[in-house]
């Protein structure tokens, strides 16, 4: 079974990030703030990572390239998934190497998709 990372601390997008993943056959980690999901990240080896950007502790960038320099760790595709959509946003994510962009709220087909590409099938 694939395994998904959802590293997010909004309850509410938590939950239904959560929920659709496991509707559609994922198993699923979860982490409240961005050390806790690096933790994660490199302790399980997730099939995919789900990072928000504006976390408590350090940010959903950091976290990122914290993962990405850990040995092990530098395949693990990292969607971020974030509200902040603005061209600036949008330009620092994708300089900073993320493998996909997610918008908040979710578009249910757009999310889907997304996990399937980079994480492949759930039963796969």
């Amino acid at each position: 079974m694939r395994t998904i990372l959802i590293v997010e601390d909004n309850d509410k997008n938590l939950k239904l990030a959560r929920d659709i993943l496991r509707a559609k056959g994922y198993a699923t980690l979860e982490a409240v703030n961005g050390l806790d999901g690096v933790k994660l990240a490199l302790e399980h080896k997730p099939d995919l990572v789900l990072m928000d950007i504006q976390l408590p502790d350090i940010n959903g960038i950091e976290a990122f390239e914290r993962i990405r320099a850990a040995a092990g760790s530098t395949r693990i595709p990292v969607v971020a998934f974030t509200a902040s959509v603005t061209t600036g946003d949008r330009s620092r994510i994708g300089d900073a190497g993320f493998d996909g962009f997610l918008g908040k709220p979710i578009n249910l087909k757009e999310f889907v998709e997304t996990v399937k590409r980079l994480a492949g099938e759930p039963d796969a």
